[in-house]
């Protein structure tokens, strides 16, 4: 509970809090040193003044403008404040945690009365006092209530005394005559604290005190100082308990506030339940908190083990630079020194880097974990409305605190490898010119799953190199396998880092891989990333490679033509492997037309009738109207073609022994107009045949 410590201390004075009261920004100050840092403004920025005339309009919804107004939200609460006729001149003082806060303008107290004394000796406040926040600098003026119009925070004061007397001193015996020695126990009847000669001498397990109660001295002391839990009453109406929640001014509030004040027509919710539902909230957003320390606490034990890493590679990187210039002439071992120079500084620098990162996580993750820990100390508070009042407060900065911890915080600033190589190859004229030159292959790249996808029979594969990698790399090597487990392939060499992949097999399984490559070499692949294409295929019309007089609707998927001649289009996808199922439907049929449906090589000529030459396989017109529906099922696992009409199966097989890429194809003529359905499934008639091992690939 260490790390807590500085979540129970006062901004301003750097003592644990006392009697802390809460701003209206949330934040939490001791009440006597807000008494201390309160500054009188001019009679001519009175409250009502500053409304007039439309300044400092807070920024918190919930705050009764008519209790206190935000002064100056744009003032950084270190000089002046807007609107005075003159700033005061007194140097600002400055607390022991380094915030500086403003002299007070009402005589100090001696300093061994840091605590207030009775409320009826405390000097009265000055009319038209300001307060400013030590932390967020934001100023407000206080209304006739003074600093009685802040609520007290009751859970953090709970918090620091339970802190407090677990950090206290062993108690000691109170029977010991002479020098006391450490308490085991206490007899919470007996109200007295006993060591174990005292308690057999004075205290026997036997007769009427062996009713008695003993416990540990710890829980003894806090029994003794437990008391019943103070019942929460209204700042505005001060003889009425708390026990509703207003949602909107995000504050608990008494019966009389909903029947005569300003939240009368605010939504309200019960006291209890709106604590439970607020303890719920803190402990959920503390659980991402959590894992972002868990993460932490992780990454400084990598960072830690960077520098063990970092060490060893410099001692040995060293001992490899001694030995080759030791075997060097004369002339080399002047270049020596200053090649360990140079490697020494390379060596530090890591080093202080990531020292620096360890530093900088270590102190985060101690804010983190005793923010934690003050969280959880205020959950265990059963106080509704002091929970109410300084939940949402703890709920945002737990949310903040776990974005802080967001992408590039635990990430490696340096890398402990010396990406360093001496070359003793030169002559010894060029000795003088010996220096560092990088030798080394390309890192084996990082594919970037996020970015990788399959859509039809196409993929898409990204990749960058390791983020902490100083190696050049010239290009990159895409590889593929043939979807079938065979070896494999290279589909791209160059420089970019993302590629797309066509002409894929439809319901297939491809491996993929990259390695990088320059003058030295080719690096070491890349993770082996598996992409699976799609089951059924999704394609339309291709304007590309159509006859120029097919005229194309509907996103390419209806197709018609302005000539009286037949003209041949096909589908952008083509067919090696696998079975596909595709359907056309007739929208209009004129005079006749004798369309043509069926499959086609990518050289088929269009213009002539689909199937007139030797690179379409077609079914031409036969009992076809408007309205009429066209199957065609391609079966590459039995190299066979069918046709359907109508869902019915014309002949037995149209056409086998097919092999090579096929795409789906038509010739029409103006008289016809047809609409093309994909991504069908196979009718439930048809049982496809096992696969053909040695069937081509596109």
């Amino acid at each position: 509970m260490d790390e807590m410590e500085e979540e129970l201390k006062c901004p301003v004075c750097g003592s644990f809090f006392r009697e802390p009261i809460i701003l209206p920004c949330s934040h939490n100050i001791c009440l006597a040193c807000a008494r201390n840092i309160l500054v009188q403004t001019p009679d001519a920025e009175s409250p009502q003044s500053s409304r007039a005339s439309g300044s400092g309009v807070s920024d918190y919804d919930y705050l009764d403008l008519d209790k206190m107004s935000l002064y100056s939200e744009a003032d950084s609460g270190y000089g002046s404040y807007g609107g005075f006729v003159s700033a005061p001149t007194t140097p600002c003082q400055k607390s022991p945690n380094g915030v500086r806060v403003f002299p007070p303008t009402v005589p100090q107290p001696p300093p061994q009365q840091h605590l207030l004394p009775q409320p009826g000796s405390l000097p009265p406040i000055p009319r038209n006092s300001c307060i400013t926040c030590p932390q967020c600098h934001r100023s407000l003026i206080l209304d006739d209530r003074g600093l009685r119009g802040f609520p007290k925070n009751r859970v953090l004061e709970g918090v620091v005394d339970r802190y407090q007397q677990s950090k206290a001193a062993a108690l000691k015996c109170q029977l010991c005559e002479k020098s006391p020695k450490e308490a085991t126990v206490m007899c919470e009847q007996c109200d007295v604290f006993y060591c174990d000669p005292c308690r057999l001498r004075c205290h026997p397990p036997r007769g009427p005190l062996a009713k008695h109660r003993l416990v540990p001295p710890a829980q003894g002391r806090i029994s003794r100082r437990a008391s019943p839990r103070k019942i929460s009453t209204c700042t505005e109406h001060e003889l009425e308990n708390l026990s509703m929640y207003c949602v909107q001014c995000k504050m608990p509030v008494c019966y009389q506030c909903l029947e005569e004040g300003k939240h009368g027509t605010h939504e309200v919710k019960a006291l209890g339940a709106m604590w439970k539902l607020h303890k719920g909230q803190l402990s959920q957003a503390l659980n991402g908190l959590s894992d972002r320390a868990t993460e932490a606490k992780e990454f400084l034990v990598q960072l830690r083990n960077m520098v063990q890493h970092i060490q060893e590679n410099g001692v040995e990187f060293e001992a490899c630079l001694v030995a080759q210039c030791d075997a060097l002439i004369d002339a080399l071992n002047r270049r020596k020194a200053q090649l360990l120079a140079q490697v020494n500084k390379e060596h530090e620098h890591k080093l202080k880097v990531v020292r620096d990162q360890i530093s900088h996580c270590t102190v985060k993750l101690r804010q983190t974990t005793g923010l934690m820990e003050y969280c959880l100390e205020v959950i265990k508070e059963n106080d509704p409305s002091g929970f109410l009042q300084i939940s949402d407060a703890l709920i945002r900065r737990v949310h903040m605190t776990e974005s802080q911890w967001g992408k590039g915080t635990l990430t490696p600033r340096m890398t402990s490898d010396f990406d360093l190589t001496l070359d003793s190859g030169p002559l010894l004229q060029t000795i003088h010119q010996l220096d560092f030159v990088q030798m080394k292959v390309p890192a084996a790249p990082m594919l970037q799953l996020e970015e990788c996808c399959t859509q039809n029979n196409s993929a898409t594969l990204s990749w960058k190199q390791p983020p902490l990698s100083t190696i050049a790399v010239d290009g990159y090597i895409l590889e593929l396998d043939d979807g079938n487990g065979g070896p494999f392939r290279e589909v791209y060499v160059g420089t970019e880092t993302i590629c797309t992949v066509d002409g894929l097999h439809f319901n297939s399984t491809y491996k993929s891989r990259v390695k990088a490559f320059n003058a030295s070499g080719v690096g070491q692949y890349s993770k082996t990333l598996i992409m699976q294409t799609s089951e059924i295929a999704w394609f339309t019309f291709d304007p590309a490679s159509a006859h120029p007089d097919i005229m194309f609707s509907n996103d390419n998927l209806t197709v018609t033509c302005n000539s009286y001649d037949d003209r041949v289009v096909m589908g952008n996808t083509a067919f090696s492997r696998g079975v596909h199922y595709w359907e056309m439907t007739v929208d209009r049929y004129d005079n006749h037309p004798d369309p043509a449906f069926g499959i086609a090589r990518g050289d088929v000529l269009k213009d002539v009738m689909l199937g007139k030459d030797d690179k379409a396989w077609a079914m031409t017109d036969g009992g076809i109207s408007k309205g009429s529906t066209i199957g065609v099922l391609l079966d590459f696992s039995r190299r066979i073609l069918i046709f359907l009409i109508n869902d019915e199966q014309q002949g037995p097989v149209a056409f086998e022994g097919l092999e090579g890429a096929y795409y789906p194809a038509i010739s029409l003529n103006r008289n016809v107009q047809v609409t093309l359905h994909t991504g069908l499934p196979i009718p439930d008639f048809y049982t496809p045949g096992e696969a053909d091992p040695t069937g081509s690939v596109c």
